[in-house]
């Protein structure tokens, strides 16, 4: 009896750790953001010194995206996410050790490239094992994950600063391990067979075109909690404590929803799903950017959350739900676009905000309104395969 029990343990223990490593990639990039003087004091330099390793983990972690998904595809899933994790590990490890900032940089940079071959091969792992019906529901746990670890990340490092920094980055590696030895459910194991996976396959029109949703979904509404805490500080005078409670309910409201929207993207399809969040997200960062309201701007904030998730699993069940080679490949230049947008909006917003506190708001509110129904493809796109 305890032998016939053992595989369906073993397939579930499989199957968490692949939805476990969903939870640990926004959470490792994020983790630093609570505890960057203590990060400072700890390596001899100054807090915005120290702020540089947001960038040296989300830089590589989004080009590198570009290509691990074909990568993996070529040396085979399993192969791949166990050795990414052992990178992972390894990369943890010297940010727990580091003794100078250059040295914790580069440990840094380590941990974005090794997040950037995980993170699109569970994905890819995930819909290799989900049927088309229940696609949507799968990617929507993902994604509540997702949602988890980056909600929770400067929670737990300003918590782990308390006592020492970097024992943030030890738990990370000891997590990072337990995931690497456990690896994928048998059903989501992809050998490479056949013609190798091509990046062109990858970069196909439509996937690009979804891409580029992806992209403005990120940097058009979730990528805007910057001028959130912009305008919460100069028009209603909100601490930093305050500040940061605010914004903490976009991702509380993402881990809430992102599983049932996946349910309604299995019954009404990924393209309709995604239109309905670009839409509702450009009313909501109207709002929040115009409102005299602390209390409606809050609220505003929070549903956008919700308007995200329908774009973001959205956007993964178009792509992973459709026709064509090469879909790990395909999710990979996604979630690279995705993280893109998140790079950009600062750049290209702040100064906008700075001449026009409305406008920054506006802006990206009119390109969710309009591109979106523009670019995402018609054809035969979404885990239900409807129109």
């Amino acid at each position: 009896m305890n032998a016939s029990r053992t595989p369906g343990i073993r397939t579930r223990l499989q199957l968490t750790a692949l939805y476990a490593g969903g939870f640990l990639g926004p959470f490792g990039g994020g983790v630093v953001t609570s505890m960057l003087p203590e990060i400072g004091d700890g390596l001899g330099v100054d807090a915005a010194a120290a702020a540089t390793s947001l960038t040296a983990y989300l830089l590589p972690f989004a080009l590198v995206m570009l290509v691990s998904g074909t990568l993996g595809a070529r040396w085979g899933r399993m192969r791949t996410v166990r050795i990414a994790y052992g990178v992972y590990l390894a990369a943890s490890l010297a940010c727990f050790v580091a003794p100078t900032l250059d040295l914790f940089l580069a440990a840094r940079v380590l941990q974005g490239c090794a997040n950037a071959f995980t993170t699109p091969l569970l994905l890819a792992a995930l819909a290799a094992m989900t049927p088309q019906q229940t696609l949507g529901r799968a990617l929507g746990a993902f994604g509540a994950l997702q949602a988890a670890g980056q909600t929770t990340a400067p929670l737990i490092g300003g918590l782990a600063a308390e006592a020492n920094w970097r024992l943030a980055f030890l738990a990370i590696a000891v997590v990072a391990a337990v995931l690497g030895a456990v690896g994928l459910p048998d059903a989501a194991r992809a050998a490479p067979t056949g013609p190798p996976a091509r990046l062109r396959d990858a970069l196909r029109p439509t996937v690009l075109r979804v891409g580029a949703v992806a992209l403005l979904g990120w940097g058009a509404l979730g990528g805007l909690g910057f001028l959130v805490a912009f305008r919460t500080e100069n028009v209603f005078g909100l601490d930093p404590a305050m500040r940061g409670l605010l914004l903490t309910g976009f991702g509380v409201a993402g881990i809430v929803t992102a599983r049932p929207v996946g349910n309604l993207i299995d019954r009404i399809g990924a393209r309709r799903t995604v239109l309905v969040g670009a839409v509702a997200g450009a009313v909501l960062v109207a709002v929040a950017g115009t409102v005299g309201s602390v209390a409606v701007v809050a609220a505003a904030w929070f549903v956008s959350g919700v308007a995200s998730q329908f774009i973001l699993v959205g956007v993964n069940a178009a792509v992973l739900g459709g026709d064509g080679g090469n879909r790990g490949g395909a999710v990979s230049v996604v979630q690279s676009l995705r993280f893109g947008g998140s790079a950009l909006a600062p750049l290209a917003l702040t100064p906008v905000y700075a001449a026009h506190p409305y406008g920054a708001f506006l802006v990206p509110a009119l390109l969710l309104a309009v591109l979106p129904p523009l670019l995402m493809p018609r054809s035969r796109d979404s885990a239900t395969g409807s129109r």
